[in-house]
């Protein structure tokens, strides 16, 4: 994961941010995307997240193949 490119680092800033919203839903109920961009935004923003977060498996699932003799 040190050599990312521009698409790495843009889906795992997503990844962080939308985890960040999770903590704070489990913890506090509270939703700061869907209360900062609305209901159909916010999940538009929660699909971008899981995009990201299959794209970061993604690279993860290549690197491991890279270093598998």
């Amino acid at each position: 994961m040190k050599d990312l490119n521009l698409y790495g680092w843009i889906a795992l800033i997503i990844v962080i941010i939308g985890g960040i919203n999770w903590g704070l839903l489990g913890l506090f109920n509270v939703n700061i995307i869907s209360a900062i961009l609305g209901i159909m935004l916010g999940r538009l923003i929660f699909i971008i997240v899981g995009v990201a977060a299959g794209y970061l498996c993604y690279l993860l699932y290549l690197e491991k193949m890279k270093k598998t003799p």
